[in-house]
Parts: structure tokens; sequence; C-alpha cells
């Protein structure tokens, strides 16, 4: 068994351990231990908050695009805290190519609003459905709700697709600074 590497001063709380987010952060000294820490106990947390804004979106404020932007958001803080250059992968370990979710996004939302006409109902009009589930009760489901999933994963996608673009600049530029600092 070898002994422990000394770590010097100036380097003690550089991420060292695969518990911290993964991402590839061109500039290792820049990520702070605490955002990471706070990344990864928030990033579901917010998730299931946007999930329950998607949800709720019929009976009260919110739905498809509030619960998008608040997963977004999610999605920042993952970025901010751990970088990800490798596209859409944003710090996750779910790769998800921002395009193929807009477009399934967009998909979801045309297709649930034209359904309806196919029936000889207006454009987005919505039909309610009533699902008895054992130990919840009855559970009402709108059909409007396949539209906000539409908006929903479109506006993730969205969010994904402005990280890896304006990331990629950001992280190149921090690649640039670091190599100047490094020198020759």
């Amino acid at each position: 068994m070898s002994a422990p590497e000394k770590v010097p001063f100036t380097h003690w709380d550089e991420p060292e351990g695969e518990w911290t987010l993964p991402g590839a952060c061109p500039v290792r000294t820049d990520r702070t231990l605490l955002l990471e820490a706070a990344a990864r106990f928030l990033f579901p947390t917010v998730l299931v908050f946007s999930v329950y804004l998607l949800i709720v979106g019929h009976y009260a404020p919110g739905g498809g695009f509030s619960g998008g932007l608040v997963a977004g958001l999610a999605f920042v803080l993952r970025y901010i805290a751990g970088g990800g250059s490798e596209g859409a992968e944003i710090g996750s370990r779910l790769s998800l190519r921002p395009p193929v979710l807009m477009g399934l996004g967009l998909l979801i939302a045309v297709l649930s609003a034209l359904a309806p006409a196919a029936f000889g109902a207006p454009v987005l009009a919505s039909a309610t459905v009533s699902v008895e589930i054992p130990l919840i009760g009855t559970v009402d489901l709108v059909s409007s709700l396949l539209l906000d999933i539409g908006v929903y994963l479109l506006i993730i996608g969205v969010v994904l697709d402005l990280l890896r673009s304006l990331g990629s600049g950001i992280e190149r530029d921090a690649r640039d600074a670091a190599g100047e600092e490094a020198g020759p």
C-alpha cells in the first residue's frame, strides 16, 4: 500500500474524485467544490419541480413552457458547475442531443395540436379522460398535456443547444487563456 500523495496547499480544494460532477472543464482550478456539491443536490430537485410545473399547468400557472424553462435552468446550473464540451452531455451521464430533443418536442406538440382535427374537432381542442388509480383516486388526464410535454421537450432542447453553442466558445477561450498562462 503506497502512501497518499502530498497535495500542495494551493491545490487542496481542486476536485479529484468521481463523486464530483462529470464534465470536461478546461481549467480544473476554476471549478468550485461548493458549487459542484450544490449542483449535485439541486439538479434532481429542480428537475422534479419542473415536472411538477408541467403536470399542474392545466390547473394552475405553469405548463410545458414554465416547466421547460425551470428544467433548462437546472441544466445551466449543472453546466456552470461541471462544464461539458461533449455537445449535449452538459455534465450529465445521459447523452441528450439537443436537435433530436427539439425535433421530438416539436413533433409531439404539432401532432397533439392537429390530432383533434382528424376527429372533426377544432385544432387545439382538448378532451378529458378520468382514470381511477388505486391508492391515489380519480385522476383527470387532459389531452392538451401532450402539447405541454412537446413544448417542455422543445424548450429543454433549445436551452441545451444554447449551452452547447455558447459554452463551446467560452470553453475554447478558457483553454486558450490556460495555455497562455502555462507558457510555451
